[in-house]
């Protein structure tokens, strides 16, 4: 497997981890046109997911166009990422913005979740 690839491991794949990210979310990170919301994970690996909905993007064409780029820009940090499953989700007029000005948004957006795992302490799941 290449370092740089994208396969199925480093996705969030089933309703429960979606569900597991909602509700154990520790780590947010919000910006005008997305929320990024994370929670640890016992892997060594970064996950991620996109909640992109209609309402927020309207057209499919931009909604695809933002994963595109977000999915890309999280290819190459995957490994400066911490290990967390990670959920986006858009806000309106994220379909708006241009190619620049999203992976400039998501560039700020991982720096700052990094930044934010790393003055998180542990904490054990209270149920």
């Amino acid at each position: 497997m290449n370092e740089f690839s994208y396969p199925r491991q480093l996705r969030l794949l089933t309703g429960g981890d979606f569900k597991q990210v909602f509700s154990r979310a520790s780590i947010k990170v919000s910006e005008k046109h997305l929320l990024i919301l994370a929670c640890p994970n016992e892997l060594d690996h970064p996950r991620i997911g996109f909640v992109f909905s209609k309402k927020n993007i309207r057209f499919a064409v931009h909604r695809n166009r933002v994963r595109r780029i977000i999915r890309e820009s999280y290819r190459l940090n995957q490994h400066s990422l911490p290990n967390v499953d990670i959920v986006i989700l858009s806000r309106k007029g994220l379909g708006d913005l241009d190619n620049e000005e999203i992976q400039s948004l998501i560039s700020r957006s991982w720096t700052r979740l990094i930044k934010r795992s790393k003055t998180k302490p542990k904490t054990t799941s209270h149920k």
